[in-house]
């Protein structure tokens, strides 16, 4: 197979990159590295089996051209700026839905069908049903983040209808892992290092939380492509558990040894569009034989882990 990946040089893209290498898959990477690094690329570009395009997504002439003999598209690149949204309101709408609308385009103009999407468990907004199936009535959305990442999953879904593509719309919860660049997890652990004594928390500590460890989200993807064949296959991707921040935090201090005296911004979210809970129901990619490896617990471990062997990635961020 020839895979395109858009946002290739990201936390996520990059491990899959490194996946479908090892596979002996051939990969060409479309990136602009606006949040994407080429650090994270070093393994792979050792490999001939990797065509690397430094462009962006707003180019539509390039990025058909760059598409030109791949099989499917892996679409991952966006603005996951969720909590700065309402700061810059177009942006969300240009790198997410815009820029899907392109992908989406380059495809139809070089006859590639298949589409894997990287959505988000923020398309549920606010809801009643916990924990929540991909078939949930949808609320008012809550984030422009989240609004726009709906808009790219119905025009994935029209497309499908209308010039028979495939797809896999996955929706995620917060990813962690090796690579990861913007969360809570670095975000605590940067503030923890400048100051160990003191940690400022967004929010009353308490928001309900999940999370899914970066080769698990990977594993779960593949499964997903090779098992469900449906015209639109949509999944949520995350553990059966939740925790609260105050529970991750703890967790955190723990590892690095500390007891900072933690003072609260105070209120059930953290910022404008933050849900208080998210807890996806995920029986259905459990259903074709997906279990995740690891727990939210040992997902941040994981993450802190790799945060303080690569230390460097505090100050490029």
């Amino acid at each position: 197979m020839r895979y395109f990946l858009t946002g290739g040089a990201g936390f996520i893209g990059s491990n899959l990159v490194d996946r479908l290498l090892n596979n002996g898959d051939k990969v060409v990477i479309y990136d602009n590295f606006s949040t994407g690094l080429e650090y994270f690329l070093s393994n792979a570009k050792t490999s001939a089996n990797l065509t690397l395009v430094q462009n962006d997504i707003g180019n539509l002439g390039e990025l058909t051209d760059a598409m030109a003999g791949c099989d499917f598209v892996f679409h991952l690149a966006a603005n996951a700026d969720v909590r700065f949204g309402t700061e810059h309101p177009r942006k969300d709408l240009e790198q997410n839905t815009i820029a899907t609308f392109n992908v989406l385009e380059a495809m139809r103009k070089n006859n590639i069908k298949k589409i894997a999407f990287s959505s988000t468990g923020s398309v549920y907004g606010e809801p009643e049903i916990f924990p929540t199936p991909e078939n949930a009535p949808f609320p008012v959305q809550t984030s422009l983040y989240g609004a726009s990442k709906l808009a790219c999953e119905g025009l994935i879904e029209a497309y499908c209808e209308g010039f028979a593509f495939q797809s896999w719309i996955f929706r995620f919860v917060s990813i962690l892992g090796e690579r990861y660049t913007h969360g809570h997890v670095f975000d605590f652990y940067k503030k923890l290092l400048q100051n160990p004594d003191k940690l400022y928390v967004l929010g009353n500590g308490h928001q309900k939380k999940s999370y899914l460890y970066v080769q698990d989200c990977i594993d779960a993807m593949l499964l997903a492509i090779d098992q469900a064949q449906d015209k639109v296959n949509r999944f949520n991707l995350g553990t059966d558990e939740y925790c609260e921040v105050n529970d991750s935090i703890a967790w955190i201090t723990e590892y690095l040894g500390l007891k900072p005296t933690l003072t609260y911004a105070g209120g059930e979210r953290g910022w404008i569009g933050d849900s208080p809970f998210i807890f996806l129901d995920c029986s259905k990619i459990r259903g074709i034989g997906w279990v995740p490896k690891k727990t939210i617990r040992k997902g941040i471990i994981r993450t802190l882990e790799y945060l303080q062997k690569h230390r460097e990635l505090l100050s490029i961020i």
